[in-house]
């Protein structure tokens, strides 16, 4: 699917993730505490984005791969591997068909990366290809009831897909994983929050307009009417979720599941 495939990596290379996915190291490490990665296990962290659990995986003495679509981020994953003289093999390729035989890995991660990939169902079919029997796949999505996954509404509202595709926050959900991941599947899942914090609710918006490639790329594709529509809409969300007063202090609901297939 290299139509989609381009698109996905075009959305991420837009803006600057790597200050983004910075604030999402927490959810990272809890992750791999509530999989009990164990040192020296297989364990591969899908759609890594700028390396966050391949990381904590590799500061765990376990054997990590990391892929992912945009070859950027893995650039910056691998420098910060080598800043902190970890090991870890970074693979460009797609979610939806990984360059990784079948049953290789003890532990398959994703945190809040797997859930974009346009075909939901072969995402999910490839996480369990590659899973080793007995083994687990450890996933942090967001829900459709926080902030991440209300905002992304807001961007499929103001700018419809051109294919019924279903949202992301459905990875966030016990009914959707029990559709992408049958019934047979044992799943655990328990809600967090990570905590935004910016000194103001508009500088939070500010820089969001700047700096996350799906509203980025939302808002690019509004004319000037349509563009204010989207960021007043993201203001108020981000007004009504603030639990702070002057300053910037808002709950990133997210859902983190161990599944053992």
């Amino acid at each position: 699917m290299p139509d989609q495939n381009d698109a996905q990596t075009r959305t991420w290379a837009t803006g600057d993730y790597r200050s983004i996915g910075a604030r999402f190291l927490l959810a990272a490490e809890l992750l791999c505490e509530t999989a009990q990665l164990r040192a020296g296990e297989a364990h591969l962290d899908v759609a890594t984005g700028t390396g966050n659990v391949a990381l904590a995986g590799a500061r765990r003495s376990a054997r990590v791969t990391a892929i992912d679509l945009e070859p950027e981020l893995l650039a910056h994953a691998a420098r910060r591997a080598e800043a902190e003289g970890l090991k870890v093999d970074f693979r460009q390729g797609d979610a939806q068909a990984l360059p990784v035989p079948d049953h290789s890995y003890d532990l398959v991660t994703s945190t809040f990366g797997v859930m974009f990939a346009r075909d939901q169902e072969r995402a999910a079919a490839e996480l369990v290809r590659v899973t080793r029997p007995g083994g687990r796949i450890a996933l942090a999505c967001w829900t459709p009831s926080g902030y991440m996954g209300r905002m992304l509404a807001l961007n499929t509202a103001h700018v419809p897909p051109a294919s019924r595709a279903k949202p992301e926050s459905r990875w966030g959900t016990m009914r959707g994983l029990r559709e992408l991941f049958g019934a047979g599947a044992a799943i655990e899942a328990a809600t967090r929050d990570l905590w935004w914090r910016f000194p103001s609710p508009d500088e939070h918006v500010r820089a969001w307009c700047a700096t996350y490639g799906p509203t980025m790329v939302a808002l690019g594709s509004l004319d000037e009417a349509g563009r204010r529509a989207l960021v007043a809409d993201l203001t108020a969300l981000v007004h009504e979720l603030n639990a702070d007063g002057d300053t910037l202090l808002m709950p990133l609901e997210y859902l983190e599941i161990v599944i053992r297939p």
